[in-house]
């Protein structure tokens, strides 16, 4: 039964939720089941946190075709429901609480080999490092570039396909959308991911310039080391094994 079926049903309390979201989670695990849950998060304010969390939930929340069903995700996401998470290449699996345990599964299209090539020739030159693209810390010409909503990373609805085993006969029930946005709590702790279910290599947007510029710094270090401990040998004339 779905909270959905019969409206004179009262759906259940973010207390209630939250409680039974940690019941089926212990329940699960005494099982033998590996959970990778989504965490209690707070009642108000974004669900992302950091750059890429942000930007995957400002960019479900653009779409009008996700304007009605993504409150309720809110709901149940923010309230722990989404007790197991998976991202794959193009494959997010997740177990929500619900009046029953529900299995779901959403398939994202791989980024277009056409459109990932055009990111990188424009982004060629913008980031300098990993920690750079995985923190956010880009220009903001080079974050319309990665963000846009036709040309970016991020996947467009019809780019989306989803399936759960709950009764809900809309086209997106509360259980894909808490996971979709479960998938912007995960880019939180994990920002590659978002690469990984676009089926794209994260390293390739970085330049090759820095990737030298980086291993020369490495190398001058390591020689800057060794000729002073050659130095302390001449001055000292000790003989300093390593």
């Amino acid at each position: 039964m779905s909270w959905d079926e019969f409206s004179d049903h009262k759906p259940p309390s973010a207390a209630q939720l939250r409680a039974q979201a940690a019941q089926r989670i212990q329940d699960l695990t005494d099982e033998g089941y590996q959970l990778t849950p989504i965490p209690t998060g707070t009642r108000n304010g974004p669900i992302g946190k950091s750059f890429w969390g942000k930007a995957w939930c400002k960019h479900l929340e653009a779409f009008s075709d996700y304007e009605y069903h993504l409150p309720r995700g809110r709901s149940y996401v923010r309230n722990g429901a989404v007790v197991d998470l998976k991202i794959e290449p193009q494959t997010i699996t997740a177990l929500v609480n619900g009046a029953e345990l529900y299995q779901l599964t959403v398939n994202i299209d791989a980024l277009e080999p056409s459109k990932w090539a055009a990111i990188k020739t424009r982004c060629q030159g913008k980031i300098g490092s990993l920690v750079e693209l995985l923190k956010g810390t880009l220009s903001d010409e080079t974050i319309s570039l990665v963000i846009d909503s036709e040309d970016g990373l991020f996947p467009k609805p019809s780019e989306i396909h989803f399936n759960c085993n709950c009764p809900d006969w809309a086209d997106m029930c509360k259980h894909v959308a808490a996971s979709l946005y479960g998938v912007g709590v995960r880019l939180d702790e994990s920002p590659e991911l978002l690469f990984k279910l676009r089926g794209v290599d994260h390293t390739e947007l970085i330049t090759l310039d820095s990737t030298v510029s980086e291993l020369t710094k490495t190398k001058a270090s390591r020689r800057r080391r060794t000729l002073d401990h050659d130095a302390v040998n001449d001055v000292f004339g000790l003989d300093i094994d390593d």
